[in-house]
């Protein structure tokens, strides 16, 4: 008898588990989600597996899994992957995202019912519609065919991409199939424990209110999930294979991008084990880009990302590029391109200067959006493509070097926008992309495009390509280009921090520091008065020792604090997807005929240090 249909002593296993809470080994919350698992119907084929559990007295496991519910955030759901719990990533939590999701869109479908008349005229077919992709994490094509079984359950045809694709070409697929919602199985850079599903509505982009909160409703109030399996999807046609014309049209959208110039240039690229040798590669090559090598210790599709530091692919790690440096000195490339599992971020390292021999250094999300922005507007600029309309958008911790070089172009600048892509890919459309220029993000996000409503790393890394050559046809490095901006528009410099907050305390301890920052802000930061704390979730700004006005721009969890030394400021933020707090540090100052610009960096990488410190301090961590 297999352990899902062992029969249960369900009154002796509660009674374990209230003994185990008298102890302090279970928190409160773990009890009462291991009451509802043991209990209620719905999760009947998994009450084996708990009591099972609580007779080995893994306590410690099953309070980290069953102390709340993973909350079905604006985006999706992440967690770490464990086969029962509430408060993990396993076939339940997977299920309950794509059954309320279904329900979620069925009934907006009912009463929009003549904006489906509408789709109907422009050549959709009346029948609703979901895109399903999956990453190479573990369980993910797993997670992926039951989404499509729940989804075709609920009466909804599936355009299914077989095979490892990234996240961009499934927010192109829900575009180009003219699909309802969509959905990829990705946990982005997390470490290779953990696994997420994330929604997309019919934009391409992930969820806007009002539907993510309607959404969310329905995923929480989830009782049955119905499902066909997925073989069965298949050979009714209910699920449809489409990933070869998919990846072509995908290809030639991104492609239309692409501007003229030098292509001479030796390039390494690297998918950090993830999916993107599936979308760079290709773009790089119909480009016009001969010499790209795949980083071969990387090019494996791993869900264990074996051959990176601590198994963690994320391109904003600057170590991730260590060894393929080596590698790029080794063949004379000029450029290192790094993309997350999921594709839809890019990292880049390149020489300091000219000689690729010489020493090499990484370029942060803030810079490459910058030295982007920088390009694509000259390139407007001397094409006579830009207009009074035209407009770059980013989030309100993404550098304000990208206003200042817009504003030299009298280009307009979106950018007070919460933290979260989808804001940017919700800005397109409200201001119009064919007036779009680049969208940015400092989390190594970035779009060029209407093809998608979210970041891509193909798009970016093709554009990348392009200005390093046109830097090397220059003579210049990339890091000399960055200096010629901070020579026009001042010396910029940030960092992003995050501290951790894990456990059943963690949210507590998040919302206090948030309220802390709030009620009691820091007086100086890096020996710099505070001037004044902008408040983003209460939309009041209030002067250090003044009275509170009402602020201007979006309401969200955001502290920003704004130093006396103008263009200096710090923003403190609870992550959206993870149980961390993320301080954001900004350093300015103004263009200065004649300055030493090293001395101005370590100047403001000493301001920086003294800022993080000061708030790290102020935080008790």
């Amino acid at each position: 008898m297999s352990a899902t249909h062992l029969p249960v002593d369900t009154k002796a296993v509660l009674s374990q588990i209230e003994a185990a809470a008298a102890e302090g080994k279970l928190s409160a919350g773990a009890v009462d989600n291991l009451r509802a698992w043991l209990t209620e119907p719905r999760y009947a084929e998994y009450a084996a597996r708990v009591a099972e559990h609580v007779e080995e007295e893994m306590w410690k496991e099953l309070d980290n899994v069953f102390w709340t519910i993973i909350p079905f955030g604006t985006g999706g759901r992440r967690g770490k992957m464990y086969p029962i719990g509430s408060n993990a990533i396993n076939d339940r939590t997977i299920g309950e995202s794509a059954q309320g999701l279904a329900d979620y869109v069925k009934d907006h479908a009912k009463d929009h019912a003549k904006d489906h008349a509408k789709k109907h005229a422009e050549g959709k077919s009346g029948r609703l519609a979901c895109a399903i992709a999956y990453d190479t994490r573990h369980r993910s094509r797993r997670f992926a065919e039951l989404c499509a079984g729940i989804m075709a359950a609920a009466g909804f045809k599936v355009w299914f991409l077989d095979g490892y694709r990234s996240t961009p070409e499934l927010s192109f697929t829900v575009r180009y199939k003219k699909c309802d919602c969509g959905i990829i199985v990705t946990a982005s850079h997390n470490p290779p424990s953990d696994n997420a599903v994330k929604a997309y509505w019919s934009c391409g982009g992930q969820l806007l209110p009002p539907h993510d909160q309607g959404v969310i409703d329905r995923v929480m109030s989830v009782e049955k999930i119905r499902k066909i399996p997925f073989d069965e999807c298949l050979a009714s046609g209910q699920v449809e294979y489409c990933q070869e014309e998919v990846d072509q049209a995908f290809l030639d959208a991104v492609l239309r991008q692409s501007r003229p110039g030098s292509r001479d240039l030796k390039i390494i690229y690297s998918p950090l084990h993830g999916v993107g040798a599936s979308a760079v590669m290709p773009t790089l090559a119909a480009a016009g880009f001969e010499g790209v090598e795949l980083f071969g210790p990387h090019a494996q599709p791993s869900g264990d990302f074996p051959n990176v530091p601590g198994h963690v692919s994320n391109p904003e790690n600057p170590r991730v590029f260590d060894i393929i440096i080596e590698r790029a000195k080794q063949i004379g490339a000029a450029l290192i391109m790094a993309t997350d599992p999921d594709c839809d971020r890019m990292g880049c390292a390149a020489p300091k200067t000219s000689d690729i021999y010489g020493p090499w250094d990484v370029l942060t999300g803030n810079q490459i959006s910058s030295l982007l922005a920088a390009y694509l507007l000259d390139i407007g600029h001397r094409q006579g493509t830009l207009t009074p309309e035209s407009y770059i958008v980013k989030t309100m911790v993404t550098t304000e070097l990208l206003r200042r070089i817009a504003d030299s172009y009298d280009v307009r600048t979106v950018g007070d926008l919460l933290v979260g892509f989808k804001w940017i890919g919700q800005a397109i459309d409200e201001h119009g992309p064919a007036d779009f220029i680049l969208g940015a993000e400092e989390s190594y996000g970035y779009l060029a495009g209407a093809h998608v409503r979210d970041k891509d790393a193909a798009v970016a890394s093709m554009l990348m390509a392009e200005l390093a050559a046109a830097a090397k046809a220059a003579g210049l490095s990339l890091h000399e280009k960055l200096d010629e901006l901070f020579c026009e528009y001042g010396c910029h410099r940030e960092t992003q921090v995050s501290v951790k907050m894990p456990g059943s305390q963690g949210m507590d301890r998040m919302r206090a520091l948030m309220q802390q920052f709030r009620a009691q802000p820091p007086r100086s930061l890096a020996g710099i008065k505070v001037a004044r704390l902008r408040d983003y979730l209460n939309q009041t700004v209030t002067p250090i020792g003044g009275e509170p006005a009402p602020l201007a721009g979006p309401c969200g969890d955001v502290v920003i604090l704004d130093l006396e030394a103008a263009g200096n400021y710090v923003a403190v933020r609870p992550s959206g997807t993870e149980p961390k707090v993320k301080f954001y540090m900004f350093a300015h100052d103004p263009p200065i005929a004649g300055e030493d610009l090293e001395a101005r960096k370590q100047t403001q990488a000493e301001r920086i240090a003294a800022m993080q410190a000061d708030l790290t301090s102020f935080a008790g961590v």
